[in-house]
């Protein structure tokens, strides 16, 4: 019976990890390696189906260029001053995106760039080779920038 039920166990966890892998949800690392966001349901409807937040940071600096702890992290270059003192581990990074015909493709959403401040449009997709593929733009994707993250978990 215990044998059984590890099996059962295995198999669901096996499962769930291969069916993470065919979505967007999930654990990415930035094309710049300095954070990991966590792609997940959006915990309010009215945020789009799929939100992203800054679930870690690898070698953050502060303003003064110095290292700090990824927990000690701040948001100092956003646009908003008052939003400048907000902790960057559990930050939004994106949201308000529409549902395609493609359930692992999004649009018309938006992606918050740490690394200068400002929020952008941006559409998401799964590429077929397992990585993200993330289009920031102004205005129309025409005039943007794609980034591809790496999947953590």
């Amino acid at each position: 019976m215990k044998t059984i039920l590890a099996a059962l166990a295995l198999s669901l966890v096996a499962s769930a990890a291969s069916a993470q892998q065919g979505t967007v949800m999930g654990t990415w690392l930035s094309e710049s390696g300095v954070a990991q966001i966590r792609i997940a349901p959006c915990p309010d409807a009215a945020s789009g189906p799929i939100c992203g937040f800054v679930s870690n940071l690898i070698n953050p600096k502060g303003p003064d260029g110095a290292p700090v702890a990824p927990d000690a992290a701040t948001d100092y270059r956003n646009e908003n001053a008052s939003l400048r003192t907000r902790k960057v581990i559990g930050m939004p990074l994106i949201w308000g995106f529409k549902k395609t015909n493609d359930p692992n493709t999004f649009e018309d959403g938006k992606v918050y760039n740490g690394e200068d401040g400002k929020t952008y449009s941006a559409n998401i997709s799964l590429l077929p080779d397992g990585k993200l593929r993330l289009r920031g733009f102004v205005g129309t994707p025409m005039f943007g920038k794609t980034q591809l993250w790496t999947r953590v978990n």
